[in-house]
């Protein structure tokens, strides 16, 4: 049976299926020896060979794994010298790429996989899947709460893209004063909740990611992974 090359090479566990597709267009696939460039190619896994970085790839055992990330580290493939990365803090054998964004200064849940295709499903829009985020805020009294995040759910223009939360959930803590708001989200642009506060100048104190989809943080304590079935 012939399958498209991208999701053959997720299915091998080489990236996400939209990383996958920068790789064709880079011509760093090859199929039988023969660079390919075109998206549509579609292979028979039980004739051609698929190479990249000049290696044969074959379909992995899929491993899905949560982590707990804690603030300071990255959460990509990418390496920056002088920088924590969450893949130092899974050591296994495997090689595993993050799904999705989670900032440097955020902290929470966040999933490893070699599994593009499902990798996929979790981060691209068009599937809308539910990211909760627990956001700690510091405002100035008087300040316009509930109306802001009703503009927020309808949707704020920033760099020629439109942020919006679906849904949120606000309680004051006391005696601190700050503010404690639950938001859910289904886009997941660059920074989002961090650039929707900016817009009306609340200060972020803390942001953590508590679910993804039906999978929840839980007790899992910062630094701390475990394998999970999808």
């Amino acid at each position: 049976m012939r399958i498209r090359l991208n999701k053959y090479l997720a299915d091998c566990g080489i990236a996400s299926r939209r990383k996958v597709e920068d790789l064709i267009l880079a011509g760093k696939i090859k199929v039988n020896h023969k660079i390919i460039k075109e998206l549509s190619t579609k292979i028979d896994p039980d004739k051609d060979k698929v190479y990249y970085q000049n290696k044969e790839v074959k379909p992995e055992k899929f491993i899905y794994i949560m982590l707990n990330k804690p603030k300071g580290y990255t959460s990509t493939t990418r390496r920056f010298k002088g920088e924590k990365n969450i893949l130092d803090l899974v050591k296994i054998k495997e090689k595993v790429f993050p799904v999705g964004r989670l900032d440097k200064d955020s902290q929470g849940l966040i999933f490893l996989t070699n599994d593009g295709e499902w990798a996929y499903q979790i981060t691209h829009p068009k599937f809308e899947i539910e990211k909760e985020y627990l956001v700690t805020l510091s405002m100035p009294k008087g300040t316009q709460l509930h109306e802001h995040f009703d503009k927020m759910k309808k949707g704020i223009h920033d760099q020629d893209e439109l942020l919006k939360i679906k849904s949120y959930k606000v309680t004051l803590r006391e005696p601190q004063g700050d503010t404690a708001a639950n938001l859910i989200l289904t886009q997941g642009h660059k920074r989002e909740i961090r650039r929707l506060m900016a817009h009306f100048s609340y200060e972020i104190k803390e942001l953590k990611r508590v679910r993804i989809d039906k999978w929840k943080l839980g007790d899992l304590k910062q630094g701390q992974w475990k394998y999970f079935q999808k």
